[in-house]
């Protein structure tokens, strides 16, 4: 057999079989990685891509290893969901970074945590002096929460004492030109109130719509493919 078409057997195996697996690991294997699905990630991506170009060897054998795998770590995910300890094994703890503006150098070396690192996690959340931390934990994933100071808190309507209606969720009417009839029904709209909003807007037809969304109070969202920026 030609060998080009032996890689691409061999390569359509090794994906939906990825694919299999990763819809059976769930979705947590898709967030912000923990120690233990990096490894999982590249120990795996590893064997499928031998699995793909490897010629010399036969194919069944590393799908049995990614079965081992993929079976492994769903048995390991599963028994996390019922013993705490085993999770804390696996991804680990968080860990307390700072309090009250006091950095914890004892933490920060147990982490192998670097001064840059903090700083740099700060300044992503909008943080520039470490006096308004109250808490910073760093998360199992890498990442670092940090709760603000009460004083340094942003006000929000609950400290107004302001009445807030809910937005809800936005509903996608129309996506990537295309009507999507069934989210329009259940918008609670029709074909009549579509075009009357359309034409509010100056569009003449859903094909000129990129996005097109509205949430439960009402709020419509239309972005045409024609940008005027």
């Amino acid at each position: 057999m030609n060998e080009a078409l032996v890689v691409l057997v061999r390569s359509m195996i090794a994906f939906f079989t990825l694919l299999i697996f990763a819809r059976a690991l769930g979705k947590q294997q898709l967030s912000q990685l923990t120690f233990f699905d990096y490894v999982l990630g590249i120990t795996v991506g590893s064997i499928a891509a031998t699995l793909s170009v490897d010629l010399d060897s036969r194919a069944w054998p590393h799908w049995v290893s990614l079965l081992f795998w993929a079976v492994t770590a769903l048995a390991l995910e599963r028994l996390s969901f019922r013993r705490r300890e085993v999770e804390e094994y696996m991804s680990g703890r968080p860990s307390v970074m700072i309090i009250n503006g006091q950095i914890l150098e004892k933490e920060m070396r147990s982490n192998h945590y670097a001064i840059p690192d903090l700083l740099k996690q700060l300044r992503d959340k909008g943080v520039f002096d470490i006096n308004e931390v109250a808490y910073g934990i760093l998360e199992t994933n890498g990442n670092l929460s940090v709760l603000l100071k009460p004083e340094f808190r942003p006000v929000t309507a609950g400290d107004l004492k302001l009445n807030t209606t809910s937005q809800g969720i936005n509903t996608e009417v129309i996506y990537n030109g295309v009507l999507v009839p069934e989210n329009l029904k259940k918008a609670g709209r029709d074909a009549l109130w579509l075009q009357q909003a359309l034409q509010d807007a100056g569009v003449l037809s859903p094909a000129e719509v990129f996005l097109m969304t509205i949430n439960e109070a009402g709020e419509v969202f239309i972005d045409k493919y024609k940008d005027y920026i």
